[in-house]
């Protein structure tokens, strides 16, 4: 019987995994082919493209071991990982880590950062010289300590003038705890360095996401802006409270700032729709479609868990704080993705959503953690490492399914951010939050807006950390969990 077959039929038919394979006998299994042996089980079960490589195919080895023999090939966990995830094209953004607490820690928005959330970009269409510029700092941090403020340029890291040429040696700078940047002035579109030299040291940091909440008033209308970095599950209070502060405001049009925001857990964005709204509760928010495998034991036992639906509580069971509302702008940039997106296709189908600034990743596809246990849950791990995978197992879609959006969202009013008129976070000036209060007041008529070519764009803070883009359901189903 092929090694699929038995561990398939195991998984509906058992409480234990992975006992079914033959010649499997009772001496200890070296480490090493332990991680390996999590890494192809838990690929082979849920890894969203699962039937397209080969080398997860379910009738690929008779055997346990011949199964091994094939792991022992590959010259670390890392490297088998690797091999079996489909081409960087399809798949980009599956990760394994060695150490499970790195990653529930970047799950709930904890890394380690001096402060600085910053992009890079050539300084003209040659492509050669770079500069970046801060876009935020987060509190409480080296670079907040030292009075470094958004809108700030440097050209160089370490003394290290950034270019395309060096790019293995300032991208190894940034991962260092410790560097140097060297700052200058931007004086139409010239980067003239003025002398200031600071170093930054990072630390462990949890971000809280709910970065700028105010009102603002205009005329007889009264404007809610939230700015919304992260999609963390651990901060849905303050992002509850958040709401709670322009419900009691009596908002009648609300600006949601989703332009830093990479992404995060699929039931915090159903949340945060549930509260940009309130009138659909219980409706179908999104939808998920995984490998054939899942979707045939979900489709058989419980379609229920295929869909998130729109809610009136959060995580924790208090109730949601909705604003009831039937529009709303999002305003968007390249590095905007994944849950963030979610909640632009998502609502579309419900209120009109109004999207200014640029197009976003175009990340519609999710992940969930897999730990080395009979169920790949988090109980009952093997204690013998702390490896664990954050592949990609589904793509999401609205309620009509539509979700082909892996190219990214394109604007309804499109503008890019100007390095020399970046403005300040929640002034109703800054460029992309005036251009919104603008169509507000002009109900669609808008002025002439900065748009630039995505060229220019090089890389950013976010994206250059481990885990950054990811959309992830926080738990297998627990559909799943009762049949392993």
């Amino acid at each position: 019987m092929r090694i699929f077959s038995k561990m398939i039929a195991f998984v509906f038919f058992s409480l234990l995994v992975f006992q079914s394979c033959e010649d499997i006998d009772d001496k200890p299994v070296p480490s090493e082919l332990e991680i390996k042996d999590f890494i192809w089980k838990g690929l082979n079960l849920y890894y969203l493209w699962q039937a397209d490589q080969p080398k997860l195919a379910d009738d690929l080895f008779e055997t346990q071991r011949d199964l091994n023999v094939f792991l022992e090939s590959y010259e670390s966990p890392e490297a088998l990982f690797s091999d079996l995830k489909v081409a960087p094209n399809i798949d980009r953004f599956s990760v394994m880590f060695s150490d499970y607490r790195v990653l529930e820690n970047a799950l709930q928005g904890g890394f380690k950062t001096n402060g600085i959330e910053f992009s890079l970009r050539f300084k003209d269409a040659s492509q050669t010289d770079i500069f970046g510029y801060v876009r935020y700092i987060l509190p409480n941090t080296s670079a907040s300590n030292q009075g470094v403020e958004r809108g700030m340029i440097f050209y160089a890291v370490n003394n290290i003038p950034m270019s395309s040429s060096n790019e293995s040696v300032w991208r190894a700078a940034f991962a260092e705890d410790t560097y140097t940047l060297q700052f200058a002035d931007f004086d139409g579109g010239n980067i003239t360095p003025n002398g200031v030299s600071l170093s930054f040291t990072k630390a462990q940091y949890t971000e809280n996401p709910v970065y700028i909440t105010n009102v603002i008033e205009v005329d007889d209308k009264r404007i809610g802006y939230l700015m919304y970095n992260g999609f963390f599950s651990n901060f849905e209070s303050q992002l509850n409270q958040a709401f709670g502060q322009l419900k009691a405001a009596n908002v009648t049009h609300l600006v949601l700032d989703l332009r830093y925001n990479s992404g995060g857990s699929v039931d915090t964005a159903t949340r945060l729709a549930s509260m940009i709204t309130g009138q659909f509760n219980g409706q179908v928010f999104a939808r998920q479609v995984w490998n054939q495998k899942v979707m045939t034991f979900f489709n058989q036992e419980n379609p229920e868990l295929l869909i998130n639906r729109f809610t009136n509580s959060i995580g924790n069971g208090n109730t949601i704080n909705s604003l009831n509302l039937n529009k709303v702008y999002v305003l968007t940039t390249g590095s905007t993705a994944s849950a963030s997106e979610l909640i632009i296709n998502s609502l579309k189908p419900y209120i009109t959503v109004v999207q200014i600034g640029t197009t976003t990743v175009g990340k519609n596809d999710g992940s969930i953690t897999l730990y080395d246990s009979p169920t790949f849950g988090r109980n009952n791990r093997n204690p013998n490492h702390r490896y664990a995978m954050q592949p990609l197992v589904l793509k999401i879609a609205d309620k009509n399914g539509n979700g082909e959006y892996q190219d990214g969202i394109d604007p309804t009013l499109e503008q890019s951010e100007n390095v020399a008129n970046l403005g300040v976070l929640g002034d109703q000036n800054e460029p992309y939050l005036n251009t919104a209060i603008n169509d507000i007041l002009a109900n669609g008529r808008v002025g002439n807006r900065y748009v630039e070519s995505k060229d220019l764009q090089v890389d950013n803070s976010k994206s250059m950390r481990k885990f950054s883009d990811e959309m992830y359901i926080e738990k297998v189903p627990e559909g799943l969990f009762k049949i392993l």
